[in-house]
């Protein structure tokens, strides 16, 4: 069987040209910085290994703060590095904070590596599934059963309710009395005629039968 010819991908060889310039001026600007001789190589060295480490950790793991803080502080180091060896500064006379930033990234660079490499990944939790609702045997339909009518006992059947009696004058209130007498002298003086129990039931508001009563003790 033929084995396939190699290809060239254009993306990779554009990634090792970028690469190799990035490479470069982080060499030059870390010798002009004071590191000369290996340290001048180990610096673009120790960024490219930060930035890688970080991006394989968003790729692996997910998005998460510390993976996204070391890879912007390695992709500021290379452009900062990319632009300063544009002609912008003056690799003879390079100013003293950047000596410092120069100085100080093995630190930095040492603890960001050893944080993505040894610190524990935030997993979410994935929530429970929901359980499945119990399955209950079909009750058995329960047939209501109306309830009977009351008879109803006929006309001839019903007994007859006794008449009411009027009240006896006894249990008549002596101020119910009272008010009566006022009520039906009132009457008298705009009428001329003595008041009917229907006109001083009306006026009194009370039942027929305490009427009766009433208008009795007032004869």
């Amino acid at each position: 069987m033929a084995r396939p010819a190699l290809r060239i991908d254009a993306v990779l060889v554009q990634a090792v040209i970028a690469g190799a310039l990035s490479f470069a001026h982080l060499h030059d600007l870390a010798a002009a910085a004071g590191q000369d001789g290996w340290k001048a190589w180990a610096y673009p060295i120790s960024v490219d290994l930060l930035l890688v480490a970080a991006w394989r950790r968003l790729r692996s793991d997910g998005p998460s703060r510390l993976a996204w803080c070391w890879f912007v502080i390695a992709l500021v180091a290379s452009l900062g590095a990319n632009v300063a060896t544009a002609g912008l500064l003056d690799l003879t006379d390079v100013p003293a904070w950047l000596r410092i930033l120069v100085a100080a990234w093995p630190a930095l660079a040492f603890m960001g590596g050893t944080l993505l490499a040894h610190s524990a990944t935030e997993q979410v939790p994935e929530p429970p599934a929901p359980a499945a609702p119990a399955t209950e045997p079909n009750p058995e339909p329960v047939t209501e059963t109306e309830p009977e009518p009351a008879p109803v006992p006929a006309a001839d059947d019903t007994p007859a309710l006794p008449a009411a009696e009027p009240a006896p004058a006894s249990s008549v209130p002596a101020a119910l009395v009272d008010h009566a007498r006022k009520v039906a002298d009132d009457h008298h003086a705009r009428t001329g005629t003595p008041i009917d129990t229907d006109t001083l039931r009306a006026r009194l508001g009370v039942p027929p039968q305490l009427a009766d009563a009433i208008a009795a003790q007032l004869t």
